[in-house]
């Protein structure tokens, strides 16, 4: 990735570039109440971004959940970002990396992820059956619930993943 982007913490004054990103990137996804409520959690989540040329080129959001009856500190990602015209070019994993950095200092052990297997395994994300998502999936979305381990724990993780009110529209798990 250029030298020209710089990963940093979301600010509120970033608000309206991350949601033009959001709108240029998946024009027809409707995303943008979901980023919004996501962008207010404060301390319920990491939100990151890539500046580049004084405009928001790239966003992530690791949202803080559970898994019922359990202790450990885990992730959502999603949404993750990048315009367009900078897609393939090492943003996004770039996001993803730093992400992991954040979570890892933080002491999070696992973090799940709905979405492309082909683009997530690269980063260590497997099929994530011992923990379920807080709605059933459409079976052809079976393969797109994976999760990855940051840390090293002594149980197998296993239960229903828990989200905050801002996760628990049916809808985002194809329900």
């Amino acid at each position: 990735m250029s030298g020209k982007f710089k990963i940093r913490e979301f600010r509120p004054g970033d608000a309206g570039g991350v949601v033009k990103l959001y709108e240029d990137a998946f024009p027809d996804e409707g995303l943008v109440p979901l980023v919004g409520e996501l962008l207010n959690l404060g301390p319920g989540a990491i939100s990151l971004v890539v500046s580049h040329e004084d405009h928001i080129s790239g966003h992530i959001c690791f949202t803080f959940c559970g898994v019922e009856n359990r202790q450990d500190k885990v992730a959502l990602l999603a949404p993750l970002a990048v315009t367009p015209a900078l897609q393939s070019q090492g943003v996004g994993s770039a996001l993803i990396q730093e992400g992991f950095k954040y979570l890892k200092k933080a002491k999070f052990n696992d973090v799940f992820v709905l979405g492309d297997p082909g683009y997530y395994n690269r980063f260590g994300f497997q099929a994530g059956y011992n923990v379920t998502p807080p709605y059933p999936l459409p079976a052809e979305w079976r393969d797109a619930w994976q999760s990855v381990r940051l840390r090293h724990a002594d149980a197998v993780l296993a239960g229903r993943l828990t989200v905050p009110e801002a996760r628990q529209q049916k809808a985002l798990w194809g329900a």
